[in-house]
């Protein structure tokens, strides 16, 4: 039961909110820890283009770069934390390992190498610069 709260969180910096991959949208707009506007920019943008019941993880690298939802995330200046997997090393004797990185979204959709791995990509979190997310019309 509590591998299905793994991320799942919401928190908050001064700058950002750092909200949890493994919400579904409708997940997100029944819950009164997201931002307000966070909940209208699903509801008017996301809601049109993608099932409610999709994760943000799945919904991710579903994407390209004539949808809206990439628009969206790339006018929101949208990171996203992920854990990649890196083979063994022999030549630096190093075993094979998660690496985690942030990645925007528009590296996220045009990268080939990110694509292939899908399946042992772990995506942590989603990153939103709470100044972009105010300065975001809906």
């Amino acid at each position: 039961m509590a591998a299905d709260n793994d991320f799942k969180h919401i928190l908050q910096d001064f700058g950002n909110y750092y909200i949890g991959a493994r919400w579904t949208y409708r997940e997100m707009m029944g819950s009164d820890q997201m931002p307000f506007k966070w909940k209208a920019v699903i509801a008017h943008y996301f809601s049109k283009a993608v099932d409610l019941d999709t994760r943000m993880e799945d919904h991710i690298f579903f994407m390209d770069a004539e949808d809206f939802a990439y628009q969206t995330y790339k006018e929101l200046k949208a990171r996203f934390r992920m854990s990649v997997w890196t083979p063994a090393d022999p030549k630096r004797r190093r075993g094979g390992h998660y690496e985690s990185c942030e990645y925007r979204i528009e590296e996220i959709v045009a990268s080939r190498a990110l694509h292939e791995q899908m399946d042992t990509i772990i995506v942590q979190e989603l990153r939103l610069p709470k100044l972009a997310l105010m300065n975001f019309s809906v």
